[in-house]
């Protein structure tokens, strides 16, 4: 009887606990990872602070360098470049618009390869002055197209001279304005002199450099460059080999870089770039680097971060596949093979975010786009699910290439559904808030930061990499992501 009791007793409470988990509220652990909090308020001072005249002391503040022998100090393109807007708005605008050139520009690049068509048709050898019309391209205003998003301040050769150049993990070749200018952009810090500069050296046009180079010319045995950018920017001049100064630290000699003497387009404030891809001219090739990692700050802060090569991921880092094109090896693809909001997976065709046998598809990590970039399908699940996750906040009008958008100005902070990446290995990115809902204006207009795409191609912009270390385990072929690790 005593048994009997005893097992009666069991199974009521093994009953009453089942019934119980099925009718007791989440966790709260389980409630956090369907919504994540916007602070709403401080986006908002940001928004203003931009303005403010004390935003402007960049240059002047003190910079701790990194435990990386290897490191360039990182900066956000507005604490560089003070261009004059009215508000934040028109600033919101003008990004935008540089951000849909240099998505065209990606897409331009991608397509020529997987056609094989070369991007400018200039005859490869030969020692006669290259003529005028071959050199430039169609010329559009910097002002409206702007520069790269992301600067790093790096000393060019010996003594190093130190300037500012834009981050690009889509290009591969480093270059920057060189005197005598025969058109040279405004930039911020002196154009670069050759002559005062010990290591200084052209390169040959039978060089393994030169001949990298995806379109070049030969003057009196010298190589020369150009690189176009797909929207009528581009820099011509001499290919050559210089030192490149990490902060106060180490230094690399006999780096390729283009010595560019024309230079038009998307380039205004830096003195010119720093290719950060995985062709064989970029640095990170060049210099042999095992992996490197950047960290972009907001882009509307004057705060520095940094860009690290060899350095070690961080452990606690969500890592995935990092994936190479055949057709083109510049860009960096992530494995990402799913998104979820509010914990739920979206139902989508896998081929949206694939990249095939063909180099169609797939999915880049660039520190120059802006705004994600998703295959329309994918897109669309994402946004659907989004605005059915947010029906109690009030919208607002699209901006731009925003078609979601909430009016926030009654609010301080607010809680929003979660948004994640999800990778062919099982791990999961969960996005900040900050990082996908962004405000536009200083009215509490806020948007929802993924665009849609036509082409096959998706693009992990800047805006959800901000306060992200991402690190290229180019040994390992993985790509890292740690949070508020800047």
């Amino acid at each position: 009887m005593a048994d009997r009791v005893l097992i009666f007793c069991i199974l009521f409470t093994l009953c009453f606990s089942i019934a119980l988990s099925r009718t007791l509220p989440p966790l709260e652990e389980e409630k956090n990872s369907k919504t994540t909090l916007l602070d709403v308020s401080a986006s908002m001072r940001q928004t203003l602070d931009v303005f403010s005249p004390e935003s402007a002391q960049l240059q002047q503040q003190s910079f701790s360098p990194s435990s990386s022998s290897l490191s360039f100090q990182l900066h956000s393109r507005s604490s560089i470049h003070r261009a004059q807007y009215s508000d934040y708005k028109s600033l919101t605008l003008a990004r935008l618009g540089r951000d849909s050139a240099r998505v065209k520009s990606i897409q331009t690049k991608l397509d020529l390869a997987i056609s094989g068509i070369a991007e400018t048709d200039l005859k490869p050898d030969g020692d006669a002055m290259l003529e005028e019309e071959a050199l430039q391209g169609p010329v559009i205003s910097g002002t409206s197209q702007g520069s790269g998003e992301y600067f790093s301040r790096v000393g060019i050769g010996r003594p190093p001279s130190q300037v500012y150049m834009v981050l690009d993990t889509g290009s591969d070749v480093n270059w920057l304005q060189c005197a005598p200018c025969a058109d040279c952009y405004q930039q911020t810090d002196p154009i670069y002199e050759p002559s005062s500069s010990t290591s200084f050296s052209p390169l040959a046009c039978e060089t393994k450099q030169c001949k990298s180079l995806d379109v070049s010319m030969c003057r009196n045995g010298t190589c020369l460059y150009e690189v176009s950018y797909g929207d009528g920017s581009y820099t011509v001049g001499d290919f050559v080999t210089e030192t490149v100064t990490f902060g106060d630290s180490a230094s690399v000699s006999n780096i390729a870089i283009g010595c560019g003497h024309n230079n038009e387009g998307l380039f205004v404030g830096a003195a010119g770039l720093i290719g950060l891809g995985a062709g064989a001219l970029s640095f990170p090739s060049q210099i042999n680097a095992s992996s490197f990692s950047y960290c972009l700050v907001d882009r509307d802060s004057d705060s520095a971060s940094t860009l690290e090569f060899n350095s070690v991921t961080p452990p606690n880092a969500i890592t995935a596949p990092l994936l190479r094109n055949s057709k083109l090896d510049t860009f960096y693809y992530a494995d990402l093979t799913g998104l979820s909001v509010s914990g739920e997976s979206l139902s989508f065709p896998p081929s949206a975010l694939h990249l095939d046998d063909n180099g169609d598809g797939g999915v880049i990590v660039d520190s120059g786009t802006a705004v994600t970039r998703l295959q329309t399908e994918a897109y669309n699940a994402l946004r659907d699910a989004f605005v059915k996750g947010t029906k109690n906040l009030p919208s607002a009008k699209g901006v731009a290439l925003f078609d979601t958008c909430f009016d926030l100005s009654s609010m301080k902070s607010v809680e929003v559904p979660t948004v994640s990446f999800h990778f062919s290995n099982g791990k999961a990115l969960a996005l900040p808030a900050k990082n996908y809902l962004i405000p536009v204006d200083s009215a509490g207009t806020f948007c929802f930061a993924f665009a849609p795409t036509s082409s096959s191609l998706s693009i992990i912009g800047n805006v959800q990499q901000q306060g992200t270390r991402v690190s290229f385990d180019l040994a390992n072929s993985l790509i890292g992501f740690s949070t508020s690790s800047c």
